[in-house]
């Protein structure tokens, strides 16, 4: 009896806490993560203030897919079989906290995801727009166009990380797959961030490490990020966005740029082994060049929308080697998608992507892999939207002993996404 009693308590406090908040859950220079969120990209800069005390947003987000894809390889290396079901749902839980006039922290915690079914954390930032807090109006004027994010965070490497599926954080993707080469990471560091005119600058530095300890201190190291671009709205109809990137880590022994995302793909046990897991091998559809030591990754992203129609376009080139290698090695990796959004306030869209990788492997084969994508989406409101995918991928190049020798994977998805 105590233990319900506790129970209908605790649920009590927090139905209060949600109705509380609920009132009014806007933050200063927040990215919404509903359908106003899309084709934001760095979180908004603006210099009217509403803060006015501690504000908790409470945040998050719920994914489902039905797969139904087939698979084949030239069958040296039996695959696994798989069938038409749903996948495991996917959740998160975020927490956004305006701590000061102009300064908010963000936490976001994987609840549920392929690779792991228990919860644990992401990372988090703290985001300062104002330095009011050290003195009124402290360098007001460069503030006025500056951000600071400082964190063990997503760091910002290139534009196609903004659009990407974060595990159940998916609205923002119109697709139900990311990219090939998904560049994706986590790093403790800092991002200095100028905008103004439409220019956008940034500048950031991490420790270059996934995974953060203090014993091996020799694989310590930094990596640098840079971003330089021009985002203008010239009118209501057209918005033009171009920007590059780089990412290069120096003293790094290992490099997670193309293997740090711990959610895992949603293209579950393609192209897998028969003896796979799910949760095990989680990068089912992906491609890692494994260039882990002193990388050097340039990310070219071009955006333009014109009223329903948008277009947006990733061409990017990574050189490094493995730990052991003497030779470096080049991926080159070329994406672009176009999507039709139309219907009462763009509540529907069409989109087709292509992405194709070449790539030098270790063993010396040079591979190719392509990947088609047709989707349509239909936002029932602006927090819930159900999409629908056909894939087909095809892989060349790879030797005769690879599970991956003539391998290719076609077929649908369906996914159901609520973001709030």
């Amino acid at each position: 009896m105590k233990t319900i009693f506790k129970n209908v308590m605790l649920t009590g406090i927090l139905l209060i806490g949600f109705s509380f908040y609920a009132q009014n859950r806007n933050l200063d220079n927040f990215r919404q993560p509903d359908k106003s969120g899309i084709n934001v990209f760095e979180s908004p800069k603006d210099d009217i203030s509403t803060f006015d005390n501690v504000k908790v947003r409470i945040g998050g987000s719920s994914t489902l897919q039905f797969q139904a894809l087939g698979h084949e390889n030239s069958g040296v290396v039996p695959l696994k079989e798989i069938g038409n079901n749903f996948n495991l749902a996917t959740a998160n839980l975020d927490l956004d906290v305006a701590l000061y006039d102009g300064v908010r922290m963000h936490l976001r915690t994987y609840l549920s995801s392929r690779h792991h079914p228990e919860p644990y954390v992401k990372g988090g930032y703290l985001q300062i727009d104002k330095l009011d807090f050290i003195s009124e109006g402290f360098m007001e004027g460069f503030m006025k166009y500056a951000t600071l994010k400082i964190g063990h965070m997503e760091n910002n490497y290139g534009d196609a990380h903004f659009r990407r599926s974060d595990n159940s954080q998916t609205i923002y993707n119109p697709f139900v797959g990311n990219l090939i080469m998904d560049a994706f990471t986590t790093e403790v560091g800092a991002e200095l961030y100028y905008r103004r005119h439409g220019f956008i600058g940034m500048l950031g530095f991490t420790n270059g490490k996934l995974n953060q300890a203090v014993d091996n201190p020799d694989t310590g190291g930094a990596s640098l990020l840079a971003k330089l671009g021009y985002d203008k709205q010239y009118s209501n109809d057209l918005r033009v966005r171009l920007t590059g990137s780089i990412y290069n880590t120096g003293a790094v022994r290992t490099s997670y740029l193309y293997s740090a995302d711990r959610t895992g793909s949603r293209y579950y046990l393609v192209l897998e082994p028969e003896d796979a897991r799910a949760s095990s091998n989680f990068r089912s559809g992906r491609y890692n060049p494994n260039l882990r030591n002193k990388i050097t990754a340039i990310m070219v992203n071009p955006f333009i929308k014109y009223k329903g129609l948008e277009f947006f376009g990733t061409i990017e080139t990574a050189t490094g080697k493995a730990n052991d290698e003497i030779e470096e090695r080049t991926a080159k990796q070329f994406a672009g998608e176009f999507i039709y959004r139309f219907g009462n306030e763009e509540n529907f869209y069409l989109g087709t992507r292509y992405n194709k990788v070449d790539s030098e492997e270790s063993n010396g084969d040079n591979i190719e892999i392509s990947r088609f994508q047709l989707s349509a989406g239909w936002f029932m409101t602006k927090n819930i939207l159900m999409k629908l995918e056909y894939v087909s991928q095809e892989h060349d190049g790879y030797n005769t002993s690879s599970i991956f020798n003539d391998g290719a994977f076609d077929g649908l998805l369906a996914e159901a996404v609520i973001s709030f």
